[in-house]
């Protein structure tokens, strides 16, 4: 969030849930109430092309329309009202539609609605919109996150992660963006506001060159209907008209996502029960859904000249037979030119380690296309980080530097030495590592780093994060054990 006045504002806003805690609504469905409301309040607020947005909707299903009704019958007319705005023979406006299909309140005290109707009806909406509504969204659906915490794999990506990623990847008008799992819509929405800046709002491009940006740039998948509810409200708050689809990219409806310039993602860091059911895939045909199938997604889903910034757990670098073939099969068909390997504690969990490979697509049909890996350690040597030492823009400073200006990796590097946080290594350097990526030189007593740790969110997120690489070991062993079975029989 940026500026007092928006963070005050999602303070007032995150200051009504606590009204709401009594009556047993969470913090994500405090939020999710909050975007049927901020919707309804924000069209008939938002203007686009001189015409309200709320004008197209019918007037029964307007907020003026809510706001008339009083006591109990206006909380049995919302739940109605969330049915009808989902309903496409109602409303023909499908963003909205996608926000409110199969939607239904948690509220159950008619005092509950009109306190959130109150609040929202006090914030200075012309205000909020000079500030960015879109932020102050993102802002809203950063606090659940870090209330609520993960489960399933599933991290709210840092917001100066994200930033530094772009500064690097350098979105272009007219290029295609795909995230195959794009969550609340950070990376796109990242996306769409690099190109904003550089075309003065789109007001530089042709007219049929700012609806492509609009209405058919950004591409993506998200599983979860709840987040995917989120993602096309956050989506709209910014500016991009065209959502994106409640699906599984590692089914076949991953394959109709089509051919991207440029992926950014940060897929779940967690192995699933179900298989993956892909009819193009090879590497990861069967495995577990998880974040080495997203990878082979990812490969397949570039242009040739394409290029993909993906954060992922440790364990897609050091992981053997499978793993250890896919990032074979990466390299030989890609220019995979650099590794950051993030801090631990930037994902509200302390424990979890991560990084980002940034690559470049050759062709389907090359090999050898990666002829040497620049590392960047951001993780040894590092505070730690949590709740009381949150990741900054400026965190990143030095890694942008010796990244360098050209977004696929080309620009001219200098290897620091083993003392340094930069250096490079071969192909052949990796080729004698059986191709394990999980690269690192500077001695690191990660003891003494979780011993700075004072929240007692942190140190209990340190704890499960050590269980967590635990249980991937255990599963990693059973899986070759499963291979060595198969190979026998």
């Amino acid at each position: 969030m940026n500026g007092p006045r928006a963070r005050e504002t999602v303070q007032k806003l995150w200051n009504a849930s606590k009204s709401l805690q009594g009556g047993g609504v969470s913090y994500y469905e405090y939020v999710t109430e909050l975007t049927y409301l901020l919707l309804l309040k924000m069209l008939s607020e938002v203007k686009r092309d001189g015409k309200l947005l709320e004008e197209r909707i019918p007037p029964d299903y307007r907020w003026s329309a809510l706001k008339k009704k009083e006591g109990e019958p206006r909380l049995i007319y919302y739940r109605q009202l969330l049915v009808s705005l989902g309903d496409r023979s109602k409303v023909k406006f499908e963003l909205v539609n996608q926000v409110f299909t199969d939607a239904k309140t948690s509220l159950t005290k008619a005092t509950a609605l009109t306190s959130l109707i109150t609040a929202i009806d006090a914030v200075n909406w012309y205000e909020a919109e000079e500030d960015g509504l879109g932020d102050l969204y993102e802002g809203l659906l950063e606090r659940t996150t870090s209330e609520r915490k993960s489960k399933a794999g599933q991290y709210f990506t840092p917001r100066p992660l994200i930033e530094t990623i772009i500064k690097l990847v350098k979105p272009e008008p007219g290029e295609t963006v795909q995230d195959p799992a794009a969550g609340t819509g950070g990376f796109l929405i990242a996306a769409h506001r690099e190109i904003c800046r550089q075309t003065d709002d789109l007001m530089e491009l042709s007219s049929s060159a700012a609806f492509f940006q609009r209405n058919n740039a950004y591409k993506g998948a998200e599983l979860i209907i709840g987040t995917h509810r989120l993602n096309t409200m956050n989506l709209l708050l910014h500016g991009i008209e065209q959502p994106i689809e409640l699906a599984d990219a590692l089914t076949n409806e991953g394959e109709d996502l089509g051919k991207a310039n440029l992926i950014l993602t940060n897929p779940p860091f967690n192995k699933f029960p179900e298989r993956v059911a892909r009819g193009d895939f090879s590497v990861t045909a069967g495995a577990a859904k998880g974040p080495l199938p997203f990878m082979e997604h990812i490969v397949r889903a570039l242009e040739d000249g394409g290029r993909a910034a993906v954060v992922v757990p440790d364990n897609v670098l050091f992981e053997d037979n499978m793993g250890r073939e896919l990032r074979t099969w990466l390299m030989n068909q890609c220019k995979l030119h650099t590794i950051l390997r993030l801090p631990t504690g930037i994902f509200y969990a302390q424990g979890v380690k991560t990084n980002v490979m940034f690559f470049t697509k050759i062709s389907e049909t090359a090999e050898n296309a990666t002829t040497e890996v620049w590392f960047y350690d951001m993780r040894a040597q590092m505070p730690s980080f949590g709740k009381t030492r949150t990741l900054t823009a400026d965190d990143f400073a030095d890694f942008i530097e010796a990244f360098g200006d050209d977004p696929l990796g080309g620009a001219e590097r200098k290897d620091r030495g083993e003392t340094e946080r930069f250096r490079k290594f071969t192909r052949e350097d990796i080729a004698r590592r059986n191709d394990n990526l999980d690269i690192s030189w500077l001695r690191d007593n990660e003891e003494e780093v979780e011993e700075g740790l004072t929240e007692p969110e942190d140190i209990a997120a340190a704890i499960l994060g050590h269980l967590r690489a635990a249980l991937q070991e255990i599963e990693a062993v059973e899986e070759e054990l499963a291979t060595i079975d198969e190979v026998e029989a």
